[in-house]
């Protein structure tokens, strides 16, 4: 075996040796082996090298991962606490996997309940609208009505208090009852007046029903059929509607009303009719229905109600007199074969009354009366009565072939 190559010495500047250079205090070292001792020398002057930073090892930390790290601690925390609670509430039968309905936003302006909504006049109105119970023989009646004055006077329709005893009480919108007293009533008007024993009650503000035009919107409310605070809306369907009324052996009841198509039912009657703004322009007196005589008759959208101008003027005349007075013109008609069908033929003329006055005669035909056109008696009956006593009125005639008019100058009933 040929012996292993010596190492060459290594000497200062020389050569890197392969070996290590404290070979000779190895204790496991072969004393017969070749060594070579390399004695690392100092560099020679000059700089330092330039240090050269480890990609690889970790840095400092920015101010921008500073705060980005709780975030992200923050976000991960809450969507684990919302997974973790999900699943307790799917655990214990809670939760449900679809989600109903949008975000909450704005709402809308209609469902705002301004004060010019139909909602606002509502709320504004019904605590001053009641529900009147009269006990009679024949059981109790029941109808509506509002407070007009703040010392407790209610207006409601004639037939609600008609053949009671002369007491009643009153359901306010609250649910509180009072009882009430009846001031007077005025059967061919078909308006009542009662009072209440209450005082600093909340009255209507009224409107003027001569202003109204067909189309504009209005609100019944009333208590139909038991049902308390009920609210409907319709039009103005028609005006100057004239009506006669009245049950069997009770007296006749005429009046121009203002038709709408507002839902009005048995219970209603007496309640107010107003307007777009909240003011009463008339009291809801009767309705048409199709159904037999005998039968419960119910809303077809034609109801009627007695214009507030006329209304407020009878009560007016109840309270300060005890009765109301009645419009006339002077002259008698109707009775078979006096209704034309273009016009309305004056039986008859007082010779003192407001007819006389203007000139007219028996047998002259009444064709108009401020504007209205007159086919039947009841046409004039009942705008006649819509005027307060001492209105002047043209009234367009014919007598024979020749038409004329005339102003009339109205007066009330010596009754």
């Amino acid at each position: 075996m040929s012996p292993l190559p010596q190492a060459a010495p290594v000497t200062s500047g020389g050569p890197a040796s392969p070996w290590w250079s404290d070979a000779l205090a190895d204790p496991w070292r072969d004393p017969a082996a070749p060594t070579a001792v390399v004695v690392r020398t100092p560099p020679a002057g000059g700089t330092e090298p330039e240090p050269v930073s480890d990609p690889d090892a970790p840095g400092r930390l920015s101010l921008r991962h500073l705060l980005f790290i709780p975030l992200i601690t923050a976000l991960l925390a809450g969507s684990l606490g919302g997974a973790i609670g999900y699943a307790f509430a799917v655990r214990g039968g809670a939760g449900a996997t679809t989600v109903l309905g949008a975000g909450s936003a704005e709402p809308p302006a209609l469902a705002q309940r301004r004060p010019e909504s139909l909602a606002g006049v509502a709320e504004r109105v019904l605590p001053s609208v009641v529900t009147v119970r009269v006990s009679g023989v024949g059981g109790t009646s029941e109808g509506s009505g509002f407070v007009v004055s703040a010392d407790g006077h209610v207006i409601t329709n004639d037939h609600v208090v008609a053949g009671g005893t002369g007491r009643a009480s009153v359901v306010f919108h609250d649910g509180s009852t009072a009882s009430a007293t009846l001031v007077g009533q005025d059967p061919e008007s078909d308006i009542a007046v009662i009072k209440v024993a209450r005082t600093g009650l909340r009255p209507v503000e009224f409107g003027d029903s001569d202003g109204l035009a067909v189309g504009d919107p209005v609100l019944a409310i009333g208590s139909p059929l038991s049902l308390a605070n009920t609210v409907t809306a319709g039009i103005v369907s028609a005006l100057d509607r004239t009506m006669q009324a009245g049950e069997p052996g009770g007296p006749v009841r005429y009046y121009a009303a203002i038709q709408t198509d507002a839902a009005v039912n048995h219970g209603n009657s007496g309640g107010p009719l107003v307007d777009g703004a909240g003011r009463v322009i008339g009291v809801n007196s009767t309705i048409k229905s199709l159904v037999a005589e005998g039968q419960e008759a119910g809303n077809i959208g034609l109801a009627f109600a007695i214009p507030i101008n006329q209304a407020k003027r009878v009560t007016q005349d109840i309270i300060g007199t005890g009765k109301a007075r009645r419009t006339v013109i002077g002259a008698q008609v109707g009775g078979p074969g006096q209704a034309t069908g273009a016009g309305v033929r004056l039986a008859a003329v007082e010779p003192s009354g407001p007819a006389a006055g203007a000139g007219l005669r028996s047998g002259d035909i009444i064709l108009k009366l401020a504007g209205r056109p007159m086919n039947e008696p009841t046409d004039l009956i009942a705008m006649v009565r819509k005027f307060a006593p001492g209105s002047v009125v043209t009234v367009e005639y014919r007598r024979g072939s020749s038409r004329q008019n005339a102003s009339v100058t109205l007066a009330a009933d010596a009754k």
